[in-house]
């Protein structure tokens, strides 16, 4: 989604501290659990559950099936004193900085949003309720129902992780960017390093700096195309109030938006052929299709080539340097490069 390849000056990442030893004990409710100790082998669940001034009261309910690192993406290896993802790990996988982590740990963090809270269920893999009960113990309310979820299930999550050699997004009903692979960072730039409103494709495709891809039925098409899925999201959200709040901005914002939202028709965007303007391998034909998950109203968007055509060559090295420059890019980049 985020095509413009963000400089990290931009990160959204919490001021690095030096962090105190947790506490050993809580002495309310001896032996509590943090919540991500599900699944998070942390400090080895040894600290209190405190988010500002809300207190875990209790340990949750185990999950049915704990995820491990391997279900996130990571490689398998021995030496882990417990089966859960290590701290950098969930910071990794939340977009959150380790020091946020620790300082959430020992209730250190105030009152963390509920982007945040999501993000940290995401990353976790919580099913629906786990997540809601994450959100209470923060002392958020849970999404209502109908409004925009941004849960991915860790089905969703597991599907992705086993075609990393793909380029992959999710994204909500709403077009908001909610999680991506290694791939899609080396395609599009470092999501993690924007603002969370500037992974919205909406925002960006109608903001002042334009994404530099193309799509193969042209820009018009491609504008229409999005207004129409907003639209038919819309019809589905009547009371999201985030959507709503999107609508209004953009209409304000951009004539062009407001030009295709007087006009356009609900309809769900439909996967085409796009040129993507790569910094380091220039121009990249890719198919790019858009896949539904129904039930929980995602849409995974994924990247293509054909095998041993010239645009094949350029995602594998992607897929080798993660979008830095290097002589092979530069190589690959030029006109007079054999294909």
């Amino acid at each position: 989604m985020l095509h413009d390849r963000p400089s990290l000056t931009s990160a959204v990442h919490t001021p690095t501290s030096t962090a105190a030893p947790p506490p050993t004990s809580d002495p309310e409710v001896p032996g509590i659990r943090r919540p991500w100790d599900w699944q998070y082998a942390g400090s080895g669940g040894r600290g209190a559950a405190e988010w500002g001034r809300v207190r875990l009261r209790r340990a949750p309910a185990p999950l049915a099936r704990p995820a491990l690192p391997v279900d996130a993406g990571f490689p398998a290896t021995g030496g882990r004193r417990a089966p859960g993802l290590r701290r950098e790990e969930l910071a990794h996988l939340a977009g959150l900085s380790v020091d946020y982590i620790v300082r959430l740990e020992q209730g250190r963090a105030q009152n963390p949003s509920a982007q945040v809270v999501n993000a940290l269920a995401r990353a976790l893999q919580l099913s629906r309720d786990e997540r809601d009960q994450l959100h209470r113990g923060a002392g958020l309310l849970p999404p209502q129902d109908g409004t925009i979820s941004a849960h991915v299930p860790a089905s969703i999550q597991r599907l992705a992780v086993r075609l990393g050699d793909v380029p992959i997004g999710v994204f909500t009903a709403d077009w908001t960017l909610v999680w991506w692979n290694d791939l899609w960072c080396a395609l599009h730039g470092d999501p993690s390093a924007v603002q969370v409103e500037a992974r919205n494709l909406a925002r960006v495709l109608f903001g002042p700096d334009p994404p530099p891809v193309e799509s193969e039925r042209g820009p018009e098409a491609f504008e229409a195309s999005i207004v129409a899925d907003l639209k038919d999201a819309m019809s589905r959200y009547p009371a999201d109030v985030r959507l709503a709040r999107l609508v209004r901005d953009l209409r304000a914002e951009s004539d062009a938006f407001a030009r295709h939202w007087d006009t356009a028709s609900a309809a769900r965007h439909a996967s085409e052929r796009k040129t993507i303007h790569h910094p380091e391998v220039g121009e990249i034909r890719l198919d790019c299709d858009v896949l539904l998950a129904p039930g929980a109203d995602l849409r995974m968007v994924t990247y293509t080539a054909a095998v041993g055509t010239p645009d094949a060559g350029k995602l594998d090295l992607l897929r080798v340097t993660a979008g830095r420059a290097t002589d092979a890019a530069e190589t690959a980049a030029s006109p007079d490069a054999p294909t």
